[in-house]
């Protein structure tokens, strides 16, 4: 993928991964689902909140067994404004 953007005329000014993240994110919507659970049935149907519980706790297995991963990349036109050369100065 990054050569695929640098080849598209981009310069690669960060990359994250977020594998962590997001499987922390994926358990804490489980439990909130869980701990609403009648709410989300009334909403939708027990079966659609069974799917999405499932949906959610095994994407969460696949990101904290590394058998799944997520990256944030990113990029600006090569040759473009110089960015601040910290995370926190990006926003």
């Amino acid at each position: 993928m990054i050569s695929a953007l640098e080849a598209g005329g981009f310069e690669v000014l960060d990359v994250e991964a977020l594998r962590r993240h997001y499987a922390l994110t994926l358990r804490a919507w489980v439990r909130n689902l869980e701990e609403h659970w009648t709410d989300a049935v009334q909403a939708s149907s027990e079966g659609r909140a069974r799917i999405w519980r499932l949906y959610m706790a095994a994407s969460a297995l696949g990101f904290e067994s590394g058998l799944t991963g997520v990256n944030q990349v990113l990029v600006q036109r090569a040759g473009g404004a110089e960015p601040p050369l910290r995370r926190t100065e990006w926003i």
